[in-house]
């Protein structure tokens, strides 16, 4: 490939001790692409100045575009505006957006990551204005690019048959898992249990919370559990409160094992990870995935999953989980109850999950992204 190109890059989602789903796709690929090609030259466009834990190598030059872009007005200026008006500086060979977002005003050719298109499936969990800008723009983003990345073949399928998209335009690069995830040992996992379970035995649900991701279920499905037991098991909701959750909170209400649902509110990854390795399974039972990052890095971590039977999932989880239909309550009850019950169980899950991990790691997406990459430049 020519040496010394310019490449321009969306990196809104790279902030500091707040990172998710794109956020960390965005660290873990493009930390390595950065240090692995230092003959090219990346310009990282920021939307707000707390930048520096993200300038991985000595060929990335940070760019803040104001104002930051969290509304959907904002989104328009600036991808339309900020974004064009950047590119017609730098003058890049390719602009890669992580975020699945583009700009409809630039020439420069460019590579969109869609990691999934959930709202056009479940469009009334999504607020009115975003929904509206998604449902616009994404097929006109899809359509403008000369090439979209995904993480999952289910994913490529569904930008397929939605936006009518050839086939040959789209790779699939999926997710990988930080290689801080990994299982600890009795003493650790002893310590994680008594700082937030007070040494109780606990499911871990791990995503920022809103209805797509199922939560209300898994509340009823752990109150059976605990009616059906008397256990004195746990469960541990991981992550920012989110989106619509009225709904949810009339089930915490009426929930007779309230009190042994802990909320922690958003964590630092590391915290995260230790929850997952020192957890009776993760319980991942959302309504729709492009990929399901909390499956893989449980497996990392040697916990065994429950997950949904639906979207990406089942290719993510292979035959190392437990596969529940995510809109039946007993069904997940059923789950927890075999995870809680059979230990034998657990351990089998785990040793499955061994294997279907190795599938899925962080440099294998960043060398597929790369090569994404490499076919739009060439």
């Amino acid at each position: 490939m020519t040496q010394g190109l310019k490449i321009a890059v969306n990196t809104r989602f790279l902030i500091e001790d707040k990172l998710e789903g794109m956020g960390r796709f965005t660290k873990e690929t493009l930390q390595r692409i950065t240090q692995n090609y230092p003959q090219h030259q990346f310009y990282f466009l920021f939307d707000r100045s707390n930048y520096d834990t993200f300038l991985f190598a000595n060929n990335i030059t940070p760019i803040i575009l104001s104002p930051p872009a969290r509304h959907p007005l904002l989104w328009y200026y600036w991808f339309e505006h900020a974004v064009p008006k950047a590119l017609n500086k730098i003058k890049p060979d390719m602009f890669l957006s992580p975020d699945g977002f583009a700009s409809l005003k630039t020439q420069v050719p460019t590579l969109s990551v869609f990691h999934d298109i959930a709202f056009e499936h479940y469009p009334q969990f999504v607020p009115f204005l975003n929904r509206k800008f998604y449902q616009y723009y994404s097929p006109k983003y899809a359509k403008k690019v000369e090439r979209i990345a995904t993480v999952s073949q289910f994913s490529k399928k569904d930008i397929i048959e939605k936006y009518n998209i050839a086939a040959d335009k789209i790779d699939v690069v999926y997710n990988g898992a930080n290689p801080s995830c990994k299982p600890l040992n009795p003493t650790q996992k002893a310590v994680v249990l008594q700082q937030y379970t007070q040494g109780c035995p606990y499911f871990i649900f791990i995503s920022a919370v809103h209805p797509r991701k199922n939560l209300a279920r898994i509340l009823q499905a752990f109150e059976m559990l605990k009616q059906q037991t008397q256990s004195h098991t746990k469960l541990v909701v991981a992550g920012r409160m989110a989106w619509q959750n009225s709904h949810l909170k009339a089930i915490l209400n009426d929930m007779q094992h309230r009190d042994a649902v802990i909320f922690t509110g958003h964590l630092p990854i590391i915290e995260v990870e230790k929850l997952t390795a020192s957890a009776l399974a993760l319980c991942y039972t959302s309504l729709f995935e492009g990929f399901g990052l909390p499956i893989l890095e449980a497996m990392y971590a040697e916990t065994p999953v429950i997950t949904s039977n639906v979207s990406s999932m089942p290719e993510v989880a292979g035959d190392a989980a437990l596969l529940v239909d995510p809109t039946e309550t007993e069904d997940i009850y059923k789950a927890m109850f075999q995870i809680e019950q059979q230990p034998a169980l657990r351990k089998q899950l785990i040793e499955k999950g061994k294997i279907q991990r190795s599938q899925f790691t962080w440099q294998r997406t960043a060398n597929l992204l790369w090569e994404s990459m490499t076919k739009l430049l060439l």
